[in-house]
This record gives structure tokens, sequence and C-alpha cells, in this order.
């Protein structure tokens, strides 16, 4: 069975910072592209970032860019981003997603679908 958990959210005032992560399983992780894809309050779900196979095709969401850093490592099966300078509009349930193929990819659809990590922004 194919199964993300994601993990490291948490309250942090403005301008803090988070690293999260995502444990993968039932498929062979390093083969793949991976994602990350967040959902705010009331709002639905958005591309953040993305990374292939092999770790050298990086994007990010133009709104965050220099305050993400998207991370990989196959031998644990594992996803990272790490988000600095966090701004309250980036609350929201932080999800990893599994691309279709070995490159990054950009929609927001995810399969399967994780429980998420609460990111909350605040003073």
């Amino acid at each position: 069975e194919v199964q993300v958990v994601e993990s490291g959210g948490g309250l942090v005032q403005p301008g803090g910072s988070l690293r999260l992560s995502c444990a993968a399983s039932g498929f062979s992780f390093s083969t793949f592209g991976m994602k990350w894809v967040r959902q705010a309050p009331g709002k639905g779900l958005e591309w953040v970032s993305s990374i292939a196979s092999g770790g050298k095709d990086i994007a990010y969401l133009d709104s965050m860019k220099g305050r993400l850093s998207i991370s990989r490592d196959d031998a644990k099966n594992t996803l990272y981003l790490e988000m600095n300078s966090l701004k309250t509009e980036d609350t929201a349930v932080y999800y990893c997603g599994k691309c279709v193929g070995a490159t990054s990819c950009f929609g927001s659809g995810l399969n399967p679908m994780g429980q998420g990590t609460q990111v909350t922004v605040s003073s």
C-alpha cells in the first residue's frame, strides 16, 4: 500500500522556521518525483514545491521562493521541506505527494493523500 506520513508542523511566530518531513512507503521512493502541497483555511489545495528523482530538478511557489528548501533522503524514503521567514499567510495544512513519474510535478492533486501536518504562523 502506498502511504505518506507528514510531520514537523507546529505553531511558530512570524519570521520563524520549521522543517517538515514526509515518510513514504509502499513504492520505489527514489524513482519518483515528489512534491509538497498546502491547503490554507477556507481555500483549495495549492502546489508549493517539487523535487525530481535524483534531486536536481527543483521548483518552488513564487511567493515562497528564497524561503524554502526541498530535499530528499532516498536511503530513508523521506522528503523534507525547510521553511524559513514564515509569514502568517503561510498558515495551512501541508501535504506531501508522489509525482506520476521521475520528474518534478506541479499539480495540486494528491494520490495518496496523507493526514498532512498543520503549520500555524501567529504571534
